[in-house]
């Protein structure tokens, strides 16, 4: 029995394959603006790089998880001289009886619209809310990694399922198609398990990281615009 190829397709299967394409497209491309917007900033350098991700996952050793927020994924939310009051407040022993004139004002004006009680996120409601973040940053905790990781697992491996299903109609050679289906769950493989790697083992996982992020986006790619040109423009040998 032959397979079925995009020549096979009618008119109403091609669209919907190609506005499935598009949405997932727009969708991979907000993911990853999402990844730069906060991650990236993480070391208060410009990029993604390496020790972007060892901070994430591993934590910064260096300063309090407060601090690290607000030098990474709250940085475009306050300003410098606010920056400089809570920080201040942190090294002076973060003491309660000035936490109500100096810091809670910020919070209050800056932070707690969304980090609220059931909000989901680290809540800075009040004093003593807001000292279970003023100890070391040691990193993404074992529930939090244990959930994005599940969440992940699942989304992306739909997501390449459904694209690989679509990938498989166009005619190439089979070594070809086979090795472009597989890499991408490898790669989901390699990026999410290398999470749990440089937080829990050595730093320099946070390279396989970016490797495996980058194998996924390439074979989307490739997928992507592969599926799109057979299904509308190229033509079959006869």
């Amino acid at each position: 029995m032959p397979y079925r190829r995009f020549s096979d397709c009618s008119v109403s299967e091609k669209l919907l394959q190609t506005l499935f394409i598009c949405l997932i497209g727009i969708g991979y491309l907000f993911a990853m603006l999402l990844i730069f917007e906060s991650v990236a900033p993480l070391d208060s350098k410009p990029g993604l790089s390496a020790e972007d991700i060892v901070i994430k996952y591993s934590g910064n050793r260096e300063g309090t998880r407060l601090e690290s927020a607000l030098d990474g994924v709250m940085s475009g939310y306050r300003s410098d001289a606010e920056r400089e009051t809570i920080v201040s407040w942190i090294y002076a022993g973060a003491p309660e009886a000035t936490f109500s004139e100096e810091v809670m004002p910020i919070l209050s004006q800056r932070c707690v619209g969304c980090h609220s009680s059931g909000s989901g996120l680290a809540e800075l409601t009040g004093y003593d809310k807001v000292m279970e973040l003023v100890v070391m940053d040691t990193g993404e905790s074992l529930a939090t990694l244990a959930r994005v990781s599940h969440i992940h697992l699942f989304g992306t491996g739909i997501l390449f399922y459904l694209l690989g299903r679509i990938f498989i109609l166009t005619e190439m050679k089979p070594w070809l198609k086979r090795t472009v289906v597989v890499i991408p769950f490898a790669a989901i493989a390699m990026d999410i398990g290398s999470w749990w790697f440089t937080r829990y083992a050595a730093g320099f996982f946070a390279y396989t990281v970016i490797a495996g992020g980058a194998l996924m986006g390439l074979s989307f790619a490739f997928q992507t615009f592969a599926s799109l040109y057979q299904m509308w423009f190229y033509k079959p040998k006869t």
